[in-house]
């Protein structure tokens, strides 16, 4: 989760630096000087190209590639010769797979990117809930409250959402918190969680609420037994029908070998919030802070090294009034390379009365941003549809 006082600006504007390539050390000097002056400038490394980076067709997109190399040497783009004009240089080149290498070459220099191609790429929304454990410890504690899942108030409330809006809802959850964990979840409903599961899924979010930040330094080992822990109950009481290949670690803090864990488990997609503020992300898993600019400018963005594609947060929804919300996101909507993809993200104990978070208008907060990706013809997705959200090559 993002608490209170840790970037809840959603948006910050983007710094577009040079990234280096994923796995490099960040305070190497950026990829042109290592390649001499030869650099692929667009597309870089682990980007996500959607048809607003080129023209699309059922067959492939075609971009144009974009570099610089020094003046007079022949460059040649997977080996088709390259246009120069001074030290720029600039090559059509059609996709037609999912992952491609793109490799420049000029003389005995050598430069690549590899990028995914999002085919058949369209608006369209996913919304987030994460810090669930309250409504879960409602149910196991007392069962025969609740003869439906959908007697219980808070998943009422997302039914009406998807009833209301055709929402799909990806709620990250806790193992445990003050006198409840998963093993006291009963699997009474596990069929009816099962008949949802085309809108309603359910994931690894961490261990538990405290401490604040508990995967800041986690290893492999610490990340892969608290995500085998959780995703087994859920498993047990929901079904797998209910799970997907996206999460949120909590505080979006993760280091490489953890990221790691959660890949060799299935999960290929991670939310964060990659707005800089004075050089710095705190919620943006491992990336540095040129990384994090460069994601919060695209719909996605891929790191090579650990094969995990990072999906920027557009609204932190409880943190902003209704009227913000629309502001902010009629605002991402101005780019095509962040309109299209929109990832909508809240947090349980704002529901909770008898808790000091608790916001009062916080179920109209939730309906002023599925209003506007309703008004504003997005489709509900889960991002493990397809890929991210679409049917893909």
């Amino acid at each position: 989760m993002v608490k209170e006082g840790c970037c809840m600006v959603f948006l910050a504007t983007a710094v577009l630096t040079a990234l280096p390539l994923a796995g490099e050390d960040s305070t190497a000097p950026a990829r042109e000087e290592k390649n001499g002056t030869l650099a692929i400038t667009f597309p870089r490394d682990g980007d996500v190209l959607t048809r607003h980076d080129g023209e699309e067709t059922d067959a492939g997109i075609r971009i144009t590639v974009r570099g610089t190399a020094p003046e007079g040497v022949a460059v040649e783009v997977n080996g088709t010769p390259a246009q120069r004009d001074g030290n720029a240089f600039s090559c059509p080149v059609s996709l037609t797979a999912r992952y491609t290498s793109i490799a420049a070459a000029a003389g005995t220099a050598r430069a690549e990117a590899r990028v995914c191609w999002n085919k058949g790429s369209k608006k369209r929304y996913r919304f987030s809930v994460d810090d669930n454990i309250q409504f879960l410890k409602d149910l196991g504690l007392h069962p025969e409250k609740y003869p439906s899942l959908f007697d219980h108030w808070y998943l009422a409330f997302w039914r009406e959402m998807h009833e209301t809006y055709g929402a799909k809802i990806h709620v990250n959850i806790y193992y445990q918190t003050d006198g409840f964990d998963l093993t006291q979840m009963p699997d009474a409903w596990k069929e009816e969680w099962r008949a949802n599961a085309n809108w309603l899924h359910l994931t690894f979010h961490a261990l538990q609420d405290k401490p604040d930040r508990p995967y800041r330094n986690a290893s492999y080992t610490q990340i892969a037994h608290d995500y085998d822990l959780v995703s087994g109950h859920i498993r047990r009481f929901a079904g797998n029908e209910v799970m997907g290949d996206t999460t949120t670690v909590h505080w979006a803090e993760c280091p490489r070998d953890g990221v790691r864990a959660l890949r060799d488990r299935g999960i290929e997609n991670l939310i964060g919030i990659f707005d800089v503020h004075d050089g710095v992300c705190t919620t943006g898993y491992y990336l540095t802070p040129e990384q994090c600019a460069y994601v919060n400018s695209r719909p996605a963005w891929r790191d090579r090294d650990t094969g995990a594609t990072f999906i920027p947060c557009a609204v932190v929804v409880n943190s902003l009034s209704p009227e913000d919300i629309v502001r902010r996101l009629d605002e991402r909507a101005q780019s095509p390379h962040t309109s299209e993809l929109v990832e909508l993200l809240i947090h349980e104990q704002y529901f909770r009365e008898e808790l000091h978070y608790y916001q009062p208008d916080i179920k109209e907060k939730v309906r002023a941003a599925l209003g506007w990706v309703s008004d504003n013809g997005y489709e509900p997705v889960f991002w493990s549809e397809g890929y991210l959200g679409t049917p893909g090559p």
